[in-house]
């Protein structure tokens, strides 16, 4: 975590207003839904473009969960990679792959497809743009609806990244803390 405290406090229970509590269902609310539902009209209208990110993007969510995880650990998000290791796992990532995405698109052992992968999310966050050779080694997999949701999942979670660093997002007590000295 870059912050050992949140600069934003979460909300409680008992502070999130009806409208507001109506949009996460009857589960528990996360940390990140608390802290951003302090500004309850940008959450409702971020909710539903990463609604579309997380749950309806044409891309398979092994390759979404890759895409977001590498950009998680590029942005040193702590959050958003442990949230997303979880979330990975259950669309088919292995604990092999998982370490491969944060050493990147080199990583030994990494499938063709995968490398690919990581290095657009490397050169969207290097460079905001995706060489030709990348985008044509994408292209003979992804029809245009799947480029357009691969860019469109880097931006939204380095965005998200970038908020859960700068305002102090901390980890719920029941996520698995990253072993001290390891990074995202």
């Amino acid at each position: 975590m870059k912050l050992d405290h949140p600069r934003v406090d979460p909300l409680t229970d008992s502070e999130i207003d009806q409208e507001t509590r109506n949009l996460f269902g009857a589960g528990p609310v996360l940390n990140i839904f608390r802290t951003l539902a302090q500004h309850p009209k940008l959450l409702k209208r971020w909710l539903v473009f990463g609604t579309h990110v997380l749950g309806k993007s044409t891309l398979p969510a092994r390759d979404r969960e890759l895409l977001i995880l590498r950009i998680g650990w590029l942005c040193g998000s702590e959050y958003e990679w442990t949230q997303h290791v979880a979330i990975g796992k259950l669309c088919g990532l292995s604990d092999d792959d998982i370490a491969r995405i944060a050493v990147g698109p080199d990583a030994e052992g990494l499938d063709a497809f995968d490398r690919v992968q990581l290095r657009a999310v490397d050169e969207l966050r290097r460079d905001a743009f995706i060489s030709d050779a990348t985008w044509a080694a994408l292209a003979e997999r992804y029809d245009a609806q799947q480029m357009l949701d691969l860019v469109f999942a880097v931006g939204q979670y380095q965005m998200v990244s970038m908020a859960l660093n700068s305002l102090g997002v901390q980890l719920e007590d029941f996520t698995p803390r990253l072993p001290p000295g390891a990074r995202p």
